[in-house]
């Protein structure tokens, strides 16, 4: 085990843009967390509403990123964390009161996991369909992403890295780009050298109302499509499936298997 991790600092960053409304419950339930993270950090992304204010109200740092788009927003955030764990949610999402600790305790459990995501369930909608909607989503989007990545992709909504991972990454990450899915982007990147795993029990709800017309699913799923083809040819799918295989032959034969880092 890691000997920081019994006194590990911990950062979440939040991006928002124009949410004052779902940021302030999103904060309300970090302030009532059984672990509670060392600094929150709300990276405000041209809000023309009071998203700033609420964070501000909340103690919360706020940073702003004038760049459009959630990747450049996001990795603002990861950028300023000083937390030696980094946990990311979106505003319109609230995390149940364990989810701090859970996320940490996860870590400390496995010292060879540096990579930990999770999903979510739908706090809206209609009653009897918000489980199944979200397990289905979520089921569909990791299925098609791992096709594509080798192995389990990031949820945005409920993720959580060290911070040393994201420092191994940051100048690959296709921050400038608003049109790619930052979660979907990060896992290509994170995925190559640390290990990704699943913690089905870190809770969260999210809004469904990214999922409300048929012309924003429509959006994401094109977003995603072309998250994944920026990355080829040297991460097409069968030639990083090799590669990938090799490199983990590789390293428990003690072998280094460091990538550079694509710029």
């Amino acid at each position: 085990m890691p000997r920081w991790i019994d006194s590990a600092t911990v950062s979440v960053v939040i991006p928002v843009k124009d949410d004052a409304v779902e940021l302030q419950r999103c904060l309300a339930a970090l302030d009532v967390q059984t672990r509670r993270p060392d600094e929150i950090i709300v990276v405000d992304n041209g809000s023309s509403d009071a998203s700033p204010d609420v964070a501000r109200t909340a103690r919360a740092t706020v940073v702003r990123c004038d760049r459009p788009g959630i990747p450049a927003a996001a990795a603002r955030g990861y950028d300023r964390a000083r937390g030696d764990v980094v946990l990311r949610l979106d505003a319109d999402c609230v995390p149940d009161a364990g989810w701090v600790e859970g996320v940490v305790a996860a870590f400390a459990a496995r010292p060879d996991v540096h990579v930990f995501t999770a999903g979510a369930r739908f706090s809206d909608g209609p009653p009897l369909l918000r489980v199944p909607l979200a397990a289905g989503y979520l089921v569909a989007y990791a299925a098609v992403s791992a096709s594509a990545l080798g192995h389990l992709p990031l949820f945005g909504s409920n993720l959580a890295f060290h911070r040393s991972a994201w420092q191994d990454v940051r100048a690959a990450v296709h921050r400038r780009d608003a049109a790619v899915h930052d979660d979907l982007d990060l896992a290509f990147h994170l995925g190559e050298l640390h290990r990704i795993r699943l913690l089905p029990r870190a809770h969260m709800t999210m809004s469904m109302r990214p999922f409300s017309s048929l012309r924003g699913f429509a959006s994401r799923i094109g977003r995603g499509f072309r998250t994944v083809v920026i990355h080829w040819p040297a991460d097409f799918p069968p030639v990083r499936w090799v590669r990938l295989v090799l490199r983990r032959v590789l390293a428990r034969g003690g072998v280094p298997t460091r990538r550079a880092v694509r710029r």
